[in-house]
């Protein structure tokens, strides 16, 4: 094997090293992206509750696997009121 294969080899060893180290990370931002529309849908509480729950890297793995095994979330909508008209 020459030396340029062995620099390639290295090379892509090291690209996907790093990919695998920021994989986490590009989740927390998709989380703190999703967090004023889960506000706006669940609540102030339950909203920051479901972010914070998404954003740590195996937790909200795991909890997006259960959900969708359930087929519903584990923190539920804040109900719609129909609008009042006076």
């Amino acid at each position: 094997m020459g030396i340029a294969a062995q620099l390639s080899r290295y090379g892509e060893r090291q690209m996907t090293r790093r990919l695998y180290r920021s994989i986490p990370w590009i989740g927390g931002v998709f989380a703190l992206l999703t967090l004023g529309r889960a506000v706006q849908r669940k609540g102030l509480f339950r909203g920051t509750v479901h972010t914070v729950l998404d954003f740590i890297p195996f937790i909200g793995s795991a909890k997006l696997m259960a959900e969708a095994g359930r087929g519903r979330d584990f923190i539920p909508d804040k109900p719609i009121r129909p609008p009042q008209r006076w």
